[in-house]
C-alpha cells in the first residue's frame, strides 16, 4: 500500500535535517519524494561514491557496513545520505538491504527543486547540516 502524503510528512518530520520545517515546507518536500520497494540484497550506497540522495527507510532492515565491518543496523523510521545529498561529499559506509525495503527517495534534482520552489527551507537545512557535519582533522 502507497503511503499517504501524511504519513511521508509524519516521517519526513522525525529526520533531524527537516526538523525545524513548517508543515507547509514538509508537505513540499512529500511532494518530490519516490516511494520505492527495493528487494533483500540491494546496496542503496556505496562507501566512498559520490551521493546525491536521501533514503527514508518505511519498512525492512539495512546493514551499515565501513571499511568492510558491520556498524550498524538501520530498520523503518531511520534514514541515511543526508550528508551526501546537501555536500556532496563521499558516502562513509556501505548501506546493503537484509530484508525486502520499502522506502522514501529524496534525489539531488528534486532536492534542489525543492530549495528553489521553497526557499524559507534552505536556511533551516543548512543550519541541521552544520549540526551533523563531523569536525574535520
Amino acid at each position: 500500500m502507497r503511503l499517504t502524503r501524511g504519513r511521508k510528512v509524519d516521517l519526513l518530520r522525525k529526520i533531524p535535517l527537516f526538523s525545524e520545517c513548517s508543515r507547509a515546507e514538509l508537505d513540499a518536500v512529500a511532494r518530490v519524494t519516490d516511494e520505492l520497494a527495493l528487494p533483500e540484497g540491494r546496496v542503496l550506497m556505496k562507501q566512498g561514491a559520490r551521493g546525491r540522495e536521501l533514503v527514508v527507510l518505511v519498512e525492512g532492515d539495512v546493514a551499515i557496513v565501513r571499511n568492510g565491518k558491520q556498524i550498524a543496523v538501520r530498520g523503518g523510521g531511520d534514514f541515511l545520505g543526508e550528508l551526501a545529498l546537501v555536500t556532496g561529499r563521499p558516502r562513509t559506509a556501505t548501506a546493503t538491504a537484509t530484508t525486502d525495503l520499502r522506502v522514501l527517495v529524496l534525489d539531488g534534482l528534486g532536492f534542489d527543486r525543492l530549495l528553489w520552489d521553497v526557499p524559507t527551507i534552505g536556511l533551516k537545512i543548512m543550519r541541521a547540516v552544520a549540526e551533523r557535519l563531523p569536525p574535520e582533522n
